[in-house]
C-alpha cells in the first residue's frame, strides 16, 4: 500500500504552508528564504507558469507541493526553473587547476583556484526540495525529487537540454559558513544571511559589482574553508545521492556564498525520464510492482507513488485510490516509472 501523497502545482493559498516550510528549512536554503514578499512572489510566478500565460517558456518557474491526499496537509515541496541565467545572472565559482613550473628553480606543482563564471545560461534547474521531518520516509523523498523529471517529460520543449542542481553547502544553525567567512564577507561587507536575501530580491548586479575579478587561490584560504568546497549540507546528502542515481555529476563548480556543489546532467539521460513510459491505467486489484506515476498533464500535473502490476507493455493495473490522486479514470493514459 502506497502512502497517500501527491505532488501538485502550488497555489496562492499555499502561502502559510510554504512559509512553514521556509522556517523549518533552516539557514542557507536560498530558494526558501523566510521572507513573505519572496514567498508570495514565488507562488504567483509558479501559478502563472503552470497556467501557460508566459510568452517565453524559458522564464517558467514551477513550484510543486507534496500533499497528503487524505488530510490535505502539506508535507514538502520541490521545484523546476525552466531556464537559469536568463532573467538574471547565475554566478558560480568554477574550480580550475593552474600548473606552475620553473626550470630554473626545478619546481613544478598544481594549484586549484576559484574563478567567477556565468556559464550555465539556459540550463534548467531543479531545486527547492524540502520535506518536513514528520513526512520523510516511505518513498516521500523520491516522490518529491522524481516528480520534477516526470513533469519535464510531460512537455520537454519547455525545458533546456541540460539540467543542473545546486545543493546547499556547509552552513550551521546560526547561518555561519566557513566559505563565506573566508571570502564573501571581505568583499561584500555583510553577513551570509544578508547576502542570501539580497540575491533573492535583486537582479544580482551587486554580485558582479562586489565580487573579486581575479582568481582566488584555494591554498591561500584557511583550512576550514578549503575543506567545505564542493561539500553539501548534512541535510542534503540524501538529495545528492538521488541526483547521482539519476545521472547528475559534479562539475567542479560551487556556490559563491557557501561553496556547495553544483551537479548537472543531460535532460534526456536523466534516469527517471529515460526509464518512464506512457501506459493505460486500469482500475483493479494487483500488486508486485511499485514506482511513480504522473497524469502527464503539464498545466495540472499530478504525481503519486503507485503499486500494482503490468499487463503487457501498455497497461498497468492499480487501485482506485491512485487514480483519484491523479484525477484520472480507469483507462486514462499516464506516465509510469517502475522500480527495477
Amino acid at each position: 500500500m502506497t502512502v497517500p501523497y501527491v505532488m501538485r502545482p502550488a497555489r496562492l493559498d499555499d502561502f502559510d504552508a510554504l512559509m512553514t516550510l521556509a522556517e523549518e528549512s533552516g539557514p542557507g536554503f536560498t530558494s526558501l528564504p523566510v521572507h513573505e514578499g519572496i514567498i508570495r512572489e514565488r507562488l504567483s510566478k509558479s501559478e502563472k507558469s503552470f497556467s501557460g500565460d508566459l510568452d517565453q517558456p524559458q522564464y517558467g518557474k514551477y513550484l510543486m507541493m507534496m500533499v497528503n491526499h487524505e488530510t490535505g496537509e502539506v508535507g514538502g515541496c520541490s521545484a523546476v526553473k525552466a531556464g537559469t541565467g536568463i532573467d538574471q545572472p547565475f554566478f558560480n565559482y568554477r574550480v580550475i587547476t593552474v600548473a606552475q613550473a620553473s626550470q630554473a628553480a626545478d619546481r613544478r606543482h598544481d594549484m586549484d583556484a576559484l574563478i567567477l563564471t556565468n556559464e550555465f545560461v539556459g540550463f534548467t534547474e531543479v531545486g527547492t526540495l524540502f520535506l518536513r521531518p514528520a513526512h520523510r520516509g516511505g518513498g516521500a523523498g523520491r516522490l518529491a525529487a522524481q516528480s520534477r523529471y516526470l513533469f519535464m517529460a510531460s512537455c520537454p520543449d519547455r525545458f533546456g537540454d541540460m539540467v543542473l542542481a545546486e545543493l546547499r553547502g556547509v552552513v550551521d544553525s546560526r547561518g555561519n559558513t566557513p566559505f563565506w567567512d573566508a571570502i564573501g564577507q571581505h568583499f561584500f561587507q555583510m553577513s551570509f544571511t544578508e547576502a542570501d536575501i539580497l540575491s533573492a530580491v535583486t537582479d544580482n548586479q551587486f554580485i558582479l559589482d562586489l565580487m573579486p575579478k581575479y582568481p582566488i587561490y584555494v591554498d591561500l584560504l584557511p583550512p576550514e574553508a578549503r575543506e567545505v568546497i564542493g561539500r553539501c549540507h548534512a541535510d542534503g546528502v540524501g538529495a545528492l545521492k538521488l541526483l547521482e542515481w539519476e545521472g547528475f555529476r559534479f562539475e567542479r563548480t560551487v556556490d559563491i556564498f557557501d561553496g556547495g556543489p553544483l551537479v548537472a546532467a543531460p535532460r534526456k539521460l536523466i534516469r527517471t525520464i529515460r526509464e518512464s513510459r506512457l501506459v493505460k491505467l486500469v482500475e483493479g486489484e494487483a500488486d508486485g510492482e511499485t514506482g511513480l506515476v504522473s497524469n502527464d498533464h503539464f498545466n495540472d500535473i499530478r504525481v503519486s507513488l503507485i503499486d500494482g502490476a503490468s499487463r503487457g507493455d501498455d497497461e498497468f493495473v492499480t487501485s482506485k485510490a491512485v487514480l483519484d490522486r491523479l484525477r484520472l479514470s480507469s483507462g486514462s493514459t499516464a506516465r509510469l516509472w517502475l522500480r527495477s
